[in-house]
């Protein structure tokens, strides 16, 4: 579904612009919508600008290529600063079965 803003004049003679998003059908839909982190899962704040989507393709384990499939996965700005991004990643791909072996301070022997 495309998004498109469009300009409306309700009269000739008003100086206004009305500015609504409105997607293909004609609904009305907002422009921003707030994330929340995978890892902790807190609400990413419009204004930080830390934060990063990663997107970890899917693979084939027969042929080792990309299904074209891939989960999403969002880390705010606070975790990226700590220097647990990496962790968080591990954990969060170990939990969705697409890493296996991966040393985890967790299960330390």
């Amino acid at each position: 579904r495309r998004v498109h803003t469009r300009l409306l004049f309700p009269r000739a003679n008003k100086p206004e612009t009305h500015i609504k998003m409105q997607n293909d059908d004609g609904e009305i839909v907002d422009i921003y919508m707030p994330r929340k982190c995978s890892a902790t899962n807190t609400v990413i704040g419009a204004k930080d600008h830390a934060s990063v989507q990663i997107n970890v393709a899917l693979v084939d384990p027969e042929s080792l290529r990309a299904t074209g499939e891939s989960t999403t996965y969002a880390l705010c700005g606070a975790l990226r600063s700590m220097g647990e991004n990496d962790d968080a990643l591990n954990r969060l791909t170990q939990e969705d079965g697409i890493l296996h072996k991966v040393f985890d301070p967790r299960f330390k022997k």
